[in-house]
């Protein structure tokens, strides 16, 4: 009985030490988990909707190797909304296969601020067998942007105002706020003005060529990129003020084309000589071997 006992003890010690030390992404990749400093990572933003998404990125990097990167999946995420009084749960995210857990607050949800204006969330990740404890804690304040186009004196001007609400509801601008327009693409937005926004507004005049559609549309975004008060947040709003010009020179001397590639010609040309030049070489010979049977 004794041995049975000490023997349960042993393996009961292993496991802890297993456990402890290491653990499986995805039930596939194994690795020591004292190499691996653990990141979890809190964030937010607001979209073109005004809904904001809380995001957490949960991720193991290695002490030695910074590139050496494992995200910790299927990890149970809470997201909370803290209020001066209370906790709430909003929802719950499994972190995907890059580690990252998203959840979106609708526009319409009813959230609290504290006496400086702040909404206050928080996400937190229950410690298991394996993984220690995570929790971190954000505050953001809403920004509100009104982006417009203005036609004045035969001229595109573009106009972005910035404020913010303080806990009792009152509008205030924004100051030092900076700001980056872009213009939508298909694979990515193409900048064209840096701004810093001075008693919450800024304006520009928009350049008269920028690219469009076959109508003239696109869309103009304003950007924030993670500011310590406001996160990330973006504004956008449609314009036909784009250019379309589907006026293009005929193509020459494509494989598509009527007239080949210069090369091709060059290539046949050789080939052509160098055919030619075995032809005649060839008959040279025949023309001797037949003197020479005449001789003898």
């Amino acid at each position: 009985m004794k041995t049975n006992f000490h023997n349960i003890i042993k393996v009961l010690l292993v496991l802890g030490f297993l456990f402890g030390h290491s653990m499986t992404v995805l039930g596939q990749e194994e690795f020591e988990l004292s190499n691996y400093r653990i990141r979890f990572t809190f964030s937010t933003a607001k979209d073109i909707d005004n809904n904001r998404q809380l995001e957490v990125i949960y991720m193991a990097t290695n002490k030695k190797d910074r590139k050496d990167r494992i995200p910790i999946s299927a990890a149970p995420i809470q997201f909370f909304h803290k209020t001066k009084d209370t906790t709430l749960l909003i929802a719950k995210a499994l972190t995907d296969n890059s580690g990252k857990a998203v959840i979106t607050i609708p526009q319409t949800m009813t959230l609290s601020q504290d006496d400086e204006g702040y909404y206050n969330f928080i996400a937190l990740f229950e410690k298991t067998a394996s993984l220690k404890k995570q929790k971190k804690s954000l505050e953001v304040k809403d920004l509100i942007l009104d982006l417009n186009l203005i036609n004045r004196d035969s001229s595109q001007f573009v106009s972005l105002s910035a404020s913010t609400k303080d806990s009792i509801g009152t509008t205030e601008p924004v100051e030092e706020l900076d700001v980056v327009f872009s213009i939508g693409g298909m694979l990515s937005k193409m900048p064209i003005e840096d701004a810093s926004l001075e008693d919450g507004s800024y304006e520009f005049q928009m350049p008269d060529d920028i690219p469009g559609d076959i109508n003239g549309d696109f869309q103009l975004y304003a950007f924030i990129d993670d500011h310590d008060d406001y996160g990330t947040v973006t504004q956008v709003v449609e314009s036909n003020w784009g250019v379309f010009d589907d006026i293009k020179e005929p193509e020459k001397n494509k494989l598509w084309t009527e007239a080949a590639p210069i090369w091709m010609y060059v290539v046949l040309t050789l080939l052509l000589v160098g055919v030619w030049a075995n032809f005649i070489y060839t008959i040279s010979k025949l023309r001797k071997i037949k003197k020479l049977g005449r001789i003898v």
